[in-house]
């Protein structure tokens, strides 16, 4: 079968590469991909969001099957286009996507179904908003509604602080339309984990879970970034803790939105809280995280191409889904300058020396002249898979430290320092 994956970072990536060890994809195209996808079959000059061009390219391609990596395109409506043109196609409706596309949508779902979540209110009216955090005081997380490539969160330990992030949403329009709306609401304290499921829409499959690293350096100081590294399982995840996640907030999320008449079908990704009072939910994603794909996906001992089959013929149950016992570290080595402004271009060297305990998923790179060059803020995630974390720690950064390219940085205690929440829901 002809499959395609949309995207071109290192989710893309770990997603290509999982597919290609089914034996049931002949060609494998990933549009636009990167240096990495390249040597799994064929990039495809489409951005992720250029709905009719991808569209044109899965009937020219003869595509049997399209795996959609992003958030951008689910929240644009791309799976309902494809299957208006019978089109097999994995990831959750326009209206299931707004559980990430927007924080409203979804702060109001868990609310009218008990989901335990951060006590909060939302928000169209300024002055009403405004009452609220007069009243509330301090700490409070401020939130738009609407994607904001992950800067649309402002954890506020100060009032003037909510009030400024309220103002940049609502008055100043920094985040356009997505800023219209917000939800306000406590600030949670505990461990931050992130954790998916398979679901038909009604089945879940086994969860897995995994931490990442917001912070651009050691320590968790610096910018929040879209993710310097990440690891799984947490050591603080059980079978304990699995069923009281899944009974407690998956199986009523998906049937919550059966009952709004958009049943979710795809990979649900849910940020928690591991409170004093239990776990609860920051956040809600559509799609599978970046970084955490990349240490995820080598635990999955099932074939992508079935599960993404057995979600579409409704009934998850069908995959086999399992996890694997061992672990992975993934390290993100990144541009100098990110997660602001970088250069690009720069020859990367020692790819072929990461050795076959370690594997590496290209997110910013190109080709160039037949040689691999940086072409983004988050170049590459090298992963360790071992037995355990320290394993698998060690073998990613045995890697890490063989790869080179101008102005390249990475974390150093990735699987070390616990992952702390900086921004919940960034």
């Amino acid at each position: 079968m002809n499959v395609l994956v949309i995207g071109g970072g290192a989710r893309e990536h770990a997603i290509a590469w999982k597919l290609r060890q089914s034996p049931r994809v002949e060609k494998l195209f990933v549009a636009p991909g990167n240096a990495g996808t390249a040597s799994l079959g064929t990039n495809l000059p489409i951005w992720a969001t250029d709905i009719p061009s991808l569209l044109k390219a899965a009937r020219d391609h003869a595509i049997d099957l399209t795996m959609v990596g992003p958030e951008a395109p689910l929240a644009e409506g791309i799976v309902d286009r494809f299957q208006e043109r019978g089109l097999p196609v994995f990831g959750p409706s326009q209206a299931a996507a707004r559980i990430e596309a927007s924080k409203a949508f979804a702060k109001e779902v868990m609310q009218r179904s008990g989901i335990p979540c951060a006590r909060g209110e939302v928000f169209d009216s300024y002055p009403e908003a405004r009452r609220f955090i007069e009243r509330r005081g301090a700490p409070l997380v401020v939130k738009a509604d609407g994607l904001a490539a992950g800067k649309g969160v402002t954890v506020a330990a100060t009032e003037a602080e909510a009030m400024a992030a309220l103002d940049a949403c609502m008055v100043e329009r920094v985040f356009g339309p997505a800023g219209e709306r917000v939800v306000i609401e406590e600030r949670l304290e505990g461990r931050e984990v992130s954790v998916f499921a398979f679901t038909d829409g009604q089945r879940l499959s086994p969860l897995v879970a995994a931490c990442d690293y917001k912070r651009a350096y050691d320590g968790d100081h610096g910018p929040n970034t879209g993710g310097m590294g990440s690891y799984a399982p947490p050591e603080l995840w059980s079978p304990s803790l699995a069923r009281d996640v899944e009974y407690a907030i998956l199986r009523p999320t998906i049937q919550a939105l059966a009952r709004e008449g958009c049943p979710y079908r795809g990979v649900l990704y849910a940020g928690l809280m591991l409170t004093a009072e239990g776990p609860k939910v920051l956040e809600f994603n559509c799609r599978l995280g970046d970084p955490e794909a990349q240490v995820v996906l080598p635990l999955l001992e099932a074939d992508l191409v079935e599960v993404a089959q057995a979600v579409l013929a409704g009934d998850v149950s069908q995959a086999g889904v399992r996890w694997s016992q061992k672990a992975c570290v993934g390290v993100v080595l990144a541009s100098e300058g990110y997660p602001g402004s970088y250069q690009r271009g720069f020859p990367i060297h020692g790819l072929e020396a990461a050795g076959p305990d370690a594997l590496v998923f290209h997110a910013g790179t190109r080709l160039s002249n037949g040689s691999v060059v940086s072409d983004g803020g988050r170049v590459l995630t090298i992963v360790g898979r071992g037995t355990d974390l320290a394993a698998a720690r060690q073998l990613a950064y045995r890697a890490v430290e063989g790869v080179r390219f101008q102005g390249a940085f990475h974390r150093g205690d990735i699987a070390l320092l616990p992952s702390r929440v900086a921004d919940p829901g960034a």
